[in-house]
C-alpha cells in the first residue's frame, strides 16, 4: 500500500463522438472540478473551453493509428499516477465511449495496482453518434436484429471462417479504425459472397460540422468509393440499414477539412516519469 497521505482520484470519462453537446452532464460536472485533464485527440476543443476551469492543467495525450506523434500508453499511465499521488482530481477524457476500442484496461490496471480511486463515466460512442447523425438506425425493425462492433486495423485479426460468417450475417456491422484497410474488408466480404443488397456507409468526422457520409452497394464499392481518402476519424457501417440514410438523413453540413487536428508532428516523449511508480509505493 502507498504511504501517500492524500491520494487524489481519477475520473475516466467519455467525451462523446464529436459534437460537444453530446458529453454527459456527469462528465461535464467533473471537468468543472478537475485539477488536471488528460485529453485525447478526438475530443472537441469546445468541451475544454466550456467546462475546464482556467486554473486546471490540460495535458494533451493524443493518439492516432500509425502516427509517431502518438503519446505512448505508458506515459499516460504514469501521468495518471503522478497527478493522483499529488492529491489531485484527474479527469482522463477520451473520445466517444471509454469502453469501446480504447485503452481503458491498461489504465484501470495501473490505477488498481497502485490503489488510486477511480470512477468510469460512459459516453456516446462513435457508432451510435455516427448512426444517429447519418439517419441510420443500426437495428431498424425489418433490416437487422443486432449489431456488431468490430475493428480491422491489421490483417491477422480476422480468420477466414469469421469473414465467411460476417459476409452472411444479418447483423449490422460497424467497423472502427478501419478506413485504411477498407479495401481489404470489402474484398473479403465479396470473396465470401456477401449479398448484393448490402450497402456500405463511410462516415467521416461523425457528429461534427465537417461530417461527410459516403454510401454505395458493397459490390459497387470498387467503382465508387475505393479511391477516396477518408479523414480521421472515419467509421464504417455495412448492412441493409444503410438504405435508410437516403430517407432519414437530417444532419446537413457544408464545411470541409479537419475538425480534429491530425498528429502530424512528433511530440517530445515523456522521459522524467520512469520513477513515478517506484516513488508512490
Amino acid at each position: 500500500m502507498s504511504n501517500q497521505p492524500n491520494i487524489g482520484k481519477v475520473i475516466i470519462a467519455g467525451a462523446g463522438s464529436g459534437d460537444p453537446e453530446l458529453i454527459t452532464v456527469k462528465a461535464a460536472r467533473y471537468l468543472t472540478m478537475a485539477d488536471v485533464v488528460l485529453t485525447d485527440r478526438l475530443v472537441s476543443e469546445d468541451i475544454i473551453k466550456t467546462y475546464v476551469r482556467p486554473e486546471a492543467e490540460v495535458i494533451y495525450v493524443g493518439k492516432q493509428y500509425n502516427k509517431n506523434a502518438s503519446t505512448p500508453q505508458k506515459d499516460i499511465n504514469q501521468l495518471l499516477l503522478k497527478h493522483a499521488y499529488q492529491g489531485k482530481l484527474v479527469v482522463r477524457l477520451k473520445g466517444g465511449d471509454v469502453s469501446i476500442f480504447s485503452n481503458i484496461l491498461d489504465e484501470l490496471q495501473t490505477l488498481s495496482c497502485y490503489h488510486v480511486p477511480y470512477e468510469i463515466i460512459p459516453g456516446v460512442t462513435a457508432a451510435l453518434g455516427a448512426a444517429a447523425f447519418a439517419g441510420i438506425p443500426l437495428t431498424a425493425r425489418g433490416y437487422a436484429t443486432s449489431v456488431r462492433f468490430l475493428t480491422y486495423y491489421k490483417s491477422d485479426i480476422v480468420t477466414d471462417d469469421y469473414w465467411r460468417e460476417l459476409a452472411h450475417t444479418k447483423d449490422t456491422l460497424v467497423l472502427y479504425m478501419s478506413s485504411s484497410t477498407l479495401d481489404t474488408v470489402v474484398e473479403k466480404l465479396i470473396q465470401h459472397n456477401i449479398a448484393k443488397d448490402k450497402k456500405i456507409a463511410i462516415i467521416e468526422q461523425a457528429t461534427t460540422p465537417q461530417q461527410q457520409v459516403f454510401t454505395a452497394p458493397v459490390h459497387e464499392y470498387a467503382n465508387t468509393l475505393k479511391n477516396h481518402t477518408y479523414l480521421s476519424p472515419s467509421l464504417v457501417i455495412i448492412g441493409k440499414v444503410v438504405d435508410l440514410h437516403g430517407q432519414f438523413a437530417w444532419f446537413q453540413t457544408s464545411k470541409t477539412g479537419h475538425y480534429f487536428t491530425p498528429l502530424d508532428k512528433d511530440i517530445t516523449p515523456i522521459t522524467n516519469l520512469d520513477k513515478v511508480a517506484e516513488n508512490v509505493t
